[in-house]
């Protein structure tokens, strides 16, 4: 049995700089920002009562002022709409469009899936755990941090 590498956490962190920096670039397609497909995609996929504005942002974790931007401007380019049923409440609930829906055939993350379907079993399961820890870890972290600034 060959030893396993190890490599050095600022090792690690450059590489998944990298990654994040490769993949954010395939995001910028058809005319759109990656904050907007991360967008069409949730409302693609989201129950009709999460389809606002206000659930996209507590989705990303971001203020809701950059997310209506966003949503804006995808009202404007026609992939997505005010749904023709609007419950009682403040929020606008949205619906993707057909063009939306014709897009997201070209979805960018697609080129992402096939490389994720080409990995092992073992393979997926230890990028996913790696990903979990990452992202629970920054989370807090950043939590902490942003706290103390306070």
């Amino acid at each position: 049995m060959a030893a396993k590498k190890t490599i050095s956490a600022p090792a690690l962190a450059e590489r998944l700089e990298l990654a994040g920096r490769s993949l954010h670039s395939i995001g910028y397609a058809e005319g759109l920002y990656p904050a907007q497909w991360t967008a069409l995609r949730y409302f693609a996929k989201s129950p009709d009562g999460a389809r606002t504005a206000s659930s996209l942002a507590r989705f990303q974790g971001l203020a809701n002022g950059p997310v209506s931007r966003t949503v804006r401007t995808l009202i404007q380019k026609e992939l997505v709409r005010k749904a023709a049923h609007q419950p009682a409440g403040r929020a606008e609930h949205l619906e993707v469009a057909e063009k939306g829906y014709l897009l997201l055939e070209r979805d960018p993350i697609r080129s992402l899936v096939e490389v994720i379907e080409r990995m092992s079993d073992r393979e997926r399961g230890a990028l996913a755990s790696a990903l979990e820890a990452v992202i629970g870890i920054a989370s807090d972290i950043w939590a902490k941090e942003s706290g103390e600034r306070r």
